[in-house]
């Protein structure tokens, strides 16, 4: 069974910075790309980063391209999106998510099967 668990949310000021970590559990992490995705309140989720199987190729949204990165460590099983420059705008609820490839496609949010719990994220102006 895959499990991801993300960790690391927190509230901070505008300005401040913050780094998420997903541990993936029940598959082969190294074989597979991961992204991030964000889910604001009363907006639909939304995608923001992501990376391929060894860290070779990273994507990110234009919102957040120079602020956020991305990255993993494959003996950790782990993924981090490392947030800096946070702005009120960036507050949600951050989801991780594992593609079904060692790369990453332009796919709908319905594509993938499976999700972490989320970590909320909340930055105050």
């Amino acid at each position: 069974q895959v499990q991801l668990v993300e960790s690391g949310g927190g509230l901070v000021q505008a300005g401040g910075s913050l780094r998420l970590s997903c541990v993936v559990s029940g598959r082969t992490f190294s074989s597979y790309g991961m992204g991030w995705f964000r889910q604001a309140p009363g907006k639909e989720r939304e995608f923001v980063a992501a990376i391929s199987w060894g860290g070779g190729s990273t994507y990110y949204a234009d919102s957040v391209k120079g602020r956020f990165t991305i990255s993993r460590d494959n003996a950790k099983n782990t993924v981090y999106l490392q947030m800096n420059s946070l702005k009120p705008e960036d507050t949600a609820v951050y989801y991780c998510t594992t593609s079904e490839s060692p790369g990453w496609g332009d796919y709908p949010v319905e594509h993938y099967k499976y999700w972490g719990q989320g970590t909320q994220v909340t930055v105050s102006s």
